[in-house]
């Protein structure tokens, strides 16, 4: 899941950072140096302090939200404010532009914390203080609409996780319907918010020259949108004939399974999650009745279950902080005071301070999260070191968080990882194909949410300025494009069914990361099962591997501080490519192809341009 990064250093730990990321001593440094230096130590004093408030002004509005009350929402946009006043600020602009001038004669470190300066600028300028102003209110106000929903069914109220298991588990159609129905109802409070933060967010990175937001974020990665777009297109076509047979095979078996004739493409409250980004659910590998099992353990224990995981191959504790200070569990779903539902990792103060919000039950979907949270705290803790500027504390790209994580979650649900812990028996016998069946139905179908219908949308809505009038329309019509996914009724323009999804509110434009995430992610564990376990790639167990965390731990050390280009290729000899995806899933291709022999297939053989 997406984590949340805040910035802060101790001024002991701040002054260490800074007086190495300059180079050579005084007496011999350029004069340009010791300039870009001196100002580099002095934005970083101030910027740390104040996105310390911020990160705690934050971290309140989204874990105790009550109705009517805005004391937390103003007390967090008035933090954003003095943070954006102060990045967006003309002076620093300037200077960070005058110094970038003669870049070829600073450091490399220098640098990529100018640019980091410049980039953070882009949101906040100050030509435009009071757009700013207006974006970061109008930010607050949706996501206090959007945590702060009550969603209720059949007359009861209840919470996500009680939506999502209905989604899962039950087959009466009516049923599954009406949590579905619930799970969208948010989005027509969300709305108008949504239509307003569009035009704020664009018309605030526009001050700066960038033409849209969209761009704006893309750019980060040093790509355009069209380079971006091209990215997410090819993926999408190098998977898309395993894609094609997980859809056939899907229409067929949940027919089945609810007694209904076959459609043409799937209904939307048919499949297991809201946004039909993961079929996995539908599969239940024998011997791996993981849930039987957790449904006996605790919520605290999956979450001390995933440390054992990344403290055996070499990393630490976590600090006892992050047990004080986290919010992992679920509020009962009647409780008057509201959280963010969306699982994250917080990093407060880019040195000790580490949290995770969660709502972690008993389960095999949270014991997964729960790992992939720990794998974005553990890259915090990692790169929190001397060597890496305060500016530069942050993964080699936004992706790079997402795949460390994922892979991590991925790796804690293998056959023998989860035998070695003692949640299975080692020899009970498993069908392998059913358990790659259900990993596909997770990361190949991500896939198609993630590059297909959730990065277009978001490109049409900022660069092609797609008009509000149109959005649940076009929402479904790339949902059936890229997902064969169709809604289970007409769903006029009175709903707004993407910003059910809450990145599209609150983490908007960089959905792209979660697709790109898991490419990275496929490579990094082929190469760590390839040549340091010597294991099959689908079944591997990390858990005692010390070699895995020292592979990891050169990845996570340099933080923002080295090209992310230069890191993969390092690490695992490749650019950045699907080809370990491709790979990883080939042999579930042929039993798909025999399963829907003689069946009709409703996708074209070729993605649509």
């Amino acid at each position: 899941m997406k984590h949340t990064i805040a910035a802060l250093l101790v001024a002991s730990v701040f002054v260490a950072a800074c007086g190495n990321s300059g180079g050579d001593n005084k007496a011999t440094t350029p004069a340009i140096q010791q300039e870009a230096q001196a100002f580099l130590d002095s934005y970083t004093k101030e910027y740390v302090q104040l996105y310390t408030a911020s990160s705690e002004a934050q971290w309140q509005s989204n874990t105790a939200i009550k109705e009517g009350d805005t004391t937390l929402t103003v007390a967090a946009r008035n933090a954003d404010e003095a943070i954006a006043a102060f990045t967006g600020s003309n002076t620093n602009i300037e200077t960070a532009r005058k110094l970038m001038a003669a870049k070829d004669q600073l450091t490399d470190l220098q640098v990529r914390q100018l640019e980091q300066i410049l980039y953070a600028a882009a949101n906040n300028p100050q030509t435009v203080a009071d757009l700013v102003k207006s974006r970061i209110k109008a930010e607050n106000d949706q996501t206090q609409k959007l945590y702060g929903f009550q969603y209720t069914l059949a007359g009861k109220k209840v919470s996500t996780n009680d939506i999502d298991a209905v989604l899962k588990k039950e087959t009466d159609l009516g049923k599954r319907l009406a949590a579905w129905n619930a799970s969208k109802e948010v989005g027509k409070t969300l709305k108008d918010g949504l239509t307003n933060l569009r035009s704020l967010r664009n018309s605030t990175v526009n001050a700066l020259g960038y033409p849209d937001f969209f761009s704006y974020q893309v750019s980060e990665y040093g790509m355009t949108t069209p380079e971006m777009m091209q990215t997410m297109d090819r993926l999408i076509a190098e998977l898309y004939p395993l894609y094609r047979e997980l859809h056939t095979w899907m229409r067929y078996e949940m027919a089945a399974r609810y007694k209904a004739p076959v459609p043409d493409y799937l209904p939307a409250h048919w499949l297991p999650n809201r946004w039909g980004q993961d079929w996995s659910s539908v599969v239940e590998v024998k011997g791996i009745n993981l849930d039987s099992v957790l449904g006996t353990k605790s919520a605290e224990w999956i979450v001390r279950e995933g440390e054992k995981l990344y403290t055996s191959i070499g990393f630490p504790s976590l600090p006892e902080t992050f047990w004080q200070k986290s919010n992992l569990y679920p509020y009962k779903a009647d409780s008057a005071v509201k959280k963010n539902n969306h699982a994250s990792a917080w990093h407060m103060d880019l040195n000790n301070d580490v949290r995770s919000l969660m709502s972690v039950e008993p389960n095999s979907e949270w014991f997964e999260t729960a790992n992939h949270e720990l794998g974005h705290i553990y890259y915090y803790m990692t790169y929190t070191n001397p060597q890496v500027p305060p500016l530069l504390r942050k993964g080699a790209n936004r992706a790079y968080h997402e795949a460390i994580g994922t892979m991590m979650g991925l790796a804690a649900m293998q056959k023998p990882y989860l035998a070695g812990r003692g949640l299975i028996d080692a020899n009970t016998k498993t069908d392998e194909t059913q358990a790659l069946l259900k990993e596909a139905l997770n990361s190949v179908v991500f896939i198609f949410f993630s590059s297909g219908t959730m990065a277009n949308f978001e490109k049409e809505m900022y660069t092609d300025t797609l008009s509000a009038s149109r959005w649940n329309a076009r929402w479904w019509e790339l949902a059936k494009k890229y997902q064969g996914i169709v809604p289970p009724a007409t769903r006029g323009e009175e709903y707004c069914d993407a910003a059910t999804k809450t990145h599209i509110n609150d983490d908007p434009a960089q959905y792209y990361d979660y697709a790109l995430s898991y490419v990275i992610l496929y490579q990094l564990h082929n190469h760590i099962a390839n040549n340091i376990l010597k294991q099959d790639p689908r079944a591997t167990n990390y858990y005692g591997q010390t070699a895995i965390g020292d592979f990891i731990k050169k990845i996570t050390l340099p933080g923002a501080s080295r090209d992310w280009r230069t890191v993969l290729r390092e690490s695992t000899g490749e650019e950045l490519n699907a080809k370990a995806m491709l790979t990883y899933f080939q042999p579930l291709v042929s039993w798909l192809q025999t399963q829907n022999k003689g069946r009709k297939y409703t996708l074209p053989e070729a993605m649509a341009k």
